[in-house]
């Protein structure tokens, strides 16, 4: 496991930047914040009213990499561009490297 991702039970927690309204759903691979922190790029086409755009990320990251949008949760910063988001499934660690997500 790369020091992007941390370790939760049964998963992983990392972080995402999200762009709302960007276009088309699409996740961009990682880059680093100016605070020297990994997160993952990620764009929605959704608004980011009423959880729109959080929704969206969901369903994104579940489709993406096979796992059931119950095992996605935001665990900080729902309200901003950059999340906190945890997987709960054993496999997502090695989906990520297999989408070429994790290096």
């Amino acid at each position: 496991m790369t020091s992007r991702l941390r370790p939760v039970r049964d998963g992983i927690a990392f972080a995402v930047r999200l762009t709302p309204k960007g276009g088309r759903d699409r996740i961009e691979g990682w880059t680093t914040g100016a605070d020297g922190k990994a997160h993952l790029k990620a764009r929605v086409a959704a608004p980011p009213e009423g959880g729109k755009a959080n929704a969206a990320l969901i369903a994104l990251l579940a489709k993406t990499l096979d796992v059931k949008k119950s095992a996605i949760h935001i665990v900080a910063g729902e309200t901003a561009r950059l999340k906190t988001v945890a997987i709960r499934s054993p496999e997502v660690a090695q989906r990520l490297k297999q989408i070429g997500v994790v290096a």
